[in-house]
């Protein structure tokens, strides 16, 4: 064991990410290795490039392997759960078993949890302004699965096990592929033409843009003694008052770039008529009334507790994601 090694080991800023190819989970692994913490990675499919990049060191196991995931988390003082089956497919067989594995290693090793959270957890009746202990009504099965996730982490916070959930709006960045931004606004890969608005005319929608939430994680993960055993905090992102204004700054900065964009709807109808063929738009189908109502979250509580949210300007966070999703001329 090296001299910086057994710092981090005296100082208990070792952490397991899983998740960590996706783009919250990632963006967190890569902010924890940066400020000085031994970051490990389970991944099933561990190439040459991964076994230790950016200062992370990648495991292969799966997060349905429970004995695979408490060897990972061994000597770790914080395990990211940043793990999502992969396009809303198999949800009701791979999440809750998923956090009872993460739930069993933080008990064996006395770690904090992390859980980036999402809006899911919450139905009509708790729309439009959104609190941490706002009811959690969902009308939706994601939903459904995603309070009982939840739950499941306040009842081994009851047991030692402690828990922190950042929920945020949707999620965009630079390395964040599975997104509405990436898939429904744009198409990753080439320059943006045209941008599909997918909510109703002057309803208000939350963005959160993935740096920025990895940087609040951090300052939460910092001061983790300090917290509740079960700790919930809402980020405000950047809210979208009419559900135009993300569009118009994607257009602001194609057309820095010499590129023409126009604006037109998302063809929701194209999406109900594929979804009996295809599992994907069926799931995105069951998640379409968060493009029909105002959602928006309150972040007194993180405020109170940090001081301030991190934030990066609308028009700088577009540039970057569209930089990185390879949409810039």
């Amino acid at each position: 064991m090296d001299e910086k090694q057994a710092k981090r080991e005296a100082d208990g800023k070792r952490a397991l990410v899983l998740g960590a190819t996706g783009g919250i989970g990632g963006e967190l692994a890569r902010h924890l290795s940066d400020a000085g913490w031994e970051v490990t990675a389970l991944t099933r499919r561990l190439d040459a490039a991964r076994i230790e990049a950016n200062g992370i060191v990648w495991l292969r196991g799966d997060a349905m392997d429970r004995q695979a995931v408490i060897d990972a988390a061994r000597g770790c003082s914080v395990i990211v759960h940043a793990v999502n089956p992969p396009g809303y497919r198999r949800w009701s067989a791979l999440v809750l078993p998923m956090i009872d594995n993460t739930i069993a290693a933080a008990a064996f090793t006395g770690a904090t949890v992390v859980l980036p959270g999402t809006v899911y957890n919450y139905g009509d009746d708790a729309f439009p302004l959104l609190r941490e202990d706002s009811p959690q009504r969902p009308s939706t099965r994601k939903g459904a699965i995603r309070v009982e996730l939840e739950r499941r982490l306040e009842a081994a916070a009851a047991r030692g096990v402690r828990t922190i959930v950042v929920r945020a709006g949707d999620f965009f960045g630079p390395r964040v592929g599975n997104s509405w931004f990436a898939q429904g606004l744009v198409k990753a890969g080439r320059p943006v033409r045209t941008v599909r608005l997918p909510g109703r005319p002057g309803i208000g929608h939350q963005w959160s843009y993935v740096p920025d939430v990895a940087r609040t994680m951090m300052a939460l993960i910092e001061r983790r003694e300090t917290l509740p055993p079960f700790a919930r905090f809402h980020m405000a992102g950047h809210w979208d008052e009419d559900g135009t204004q993300m569009a118009q700054a994607i257009r602001t900065v194609m057309q820095r770039h010499g590129v023409r964009v126009r604006l037109q709807r998302f063809p929701w109808w194209l999406v109900r008529l594929a979804s009996p063929l295809i599992p994907t738009l069926r799931e995105l189908m069951e998640m379409r009334y968060l493009w029909r109502v105002h959602v928006q979250m309150s972040n007194a509580r993180l405020t109170a507790v940090l001081g301030h949210e991190p934030h990066t300007p609308l028009e700088s966070a577009v540039e970057a994601t569209l930089a990185g999703l390879g949409c810039l001329p």
